[in-house]
C-alpha cells in the first residue's frame, strides 16, 4: 500500500502521550501512515506505566527510545500533532498542525494512564478517519 500521510506526534519528553499515539497510529494506519514520534525535552526513558498500559492492548512501545525532533523529520511530515510542548513546539508552514490536549501520564498510576492511553486511541483512530477522507 502506498504510504498516503506522515504524521508527527510531538510532547515534552517523548516518553508517554506521543509514544502511545505513536504506537496506536502505527497498528491502526498500517503501512499507509509514516509515523514519528519526539519531543522538545526528551526523557532518558519511555514511562513504565505507559509501556504497562498499551501491553494490556497487545501494543508493545518498550523498544522505543525519548528523541528530540529534528530537522530532517520536519521535512518530511505532513500532520503535526501536539501534546503540551507549547512554545516548545516547532512551526513549519504549510504543515498542518492539531492540539490535543491531553493529561500528561508521567507520575500517574496506571488507571489513570489507561484512561488517557483510550483517549488517545479514540483521537487516532477519528484522525486516520480525517486523513482517509482528505486528498493527498
Amino acid at each position: 500500500m502506498d504510504v498516503t500521510h506522515r504524521v508527527l506526534f510531538l510532547c515534552v519528553h517523548n516518553a508517554g502521550r506521543s509514544q502511545m499515539a505513536a504506537g496506536w497510529m502505527r497498528v491502526l494506519g498500517g503501512d499507509a501512515i509514516v509515523v514519528y514520534s519526539a519531543g522538545s525535552d526528551p526523557a532518558d526513558h519511555i514511562n513504565p506505566v505507559a509501556v504497562a498500559a498499551m501491553a494490556e492492548v497487545g501494543i508493545d512501545i518498550a523498544g522505543y527510545q525519548p528523541q528530540g525532533w529534528t530537522e530532517a523529520m520536519l521535512e518530511r511530515i505532513d500532520v503535526v500533532i501536539t501534546m503540551g510542548c507549547g512554545d516548545e513546539c516547532p512551526y513549519v508552514p504549510g504543515v498542518r498542525y492539531i492540539d490535543w490536549e491531553l493529561t500528561d501520564p508521567a507520575g500517574r498510576g496506571i488507571e489513570t494512564v489507561r484512561e488517557i492511553r483510550d483517549e488517545i486511541e479514540r483521537r487516532v483512530r477519528a484522525l486516520l478517519d480525517e486523513l482517509a477522507a482528505m486528498p493527498r
